[in-house]
């Protein structure tokens, strides 16, 4: 059985990459899907596909909504949801997908610093795992995914 794994959360650094490589060397059987991690995409995707809105509210609402058209349709097709919580922004986004997940019953894992514990004390109690690093991450998917512990 191929995994699908959706990552969520922070789009300024490689945690995505570092998952996706330690799960090759792993050799899981893993899919990975994200949002579109172009931020410049992702915010004007609305209006460069349905036309300019002079108002930033309406420009924003319009990528958003063609946005939420990939995130559930990914989210729903998800074995396990990765939700990333990174230092420089807030992430509200990425705490949607997380309510999201748990509202659909999706197994989540949530991965942040420890200085974000008490911020998403709530994020956190919905989340079956919550890891620090990408090299967590990775050991958790190959614990679920094969029944063992690497030694």
């Amino acid at each position: 059985m191929t995994w699908t794994v959706y990552l969520s959360g922070e789009i300024h650094t490689d945690w995505r990459e570092q998952i996706a490589e330690g799960a090759t060397s792993a050799k899981l059987d893993v899919a990975f899907t994200a949002p579109v991690t172009d931020h410049g995409a992702s915010d004007d995707c609305g209006v460069a596909i349905l036309g300019p809105e002079p108002d930033k509210f309406w420009h924003d609402h319009k990528g958003a909504k063609l946005n939420a058209i990939r995130t559930r349709a990914l989210i729903d097709n998800a074995d396990i949801v990765v939700v990333r919580f990174g230092d420089k922004y807030k992430q509200w986004n990425a705490a949607f997908d997380a309510g999201y997940a748990a509202a659909i019953d999706r197994p989540i894992i949530v991965m942040h610093p420890p200085e974000h514990q008490h911020a998403l004390k709530e994020v956190d109690a919905a989340a079956l795992a919550v890891a620090e690093t990408p090299d967590q991450v990775v050991a958790i998917l190959r614990y679920v995914i094969n029944g063992k512990l690497s030694r």
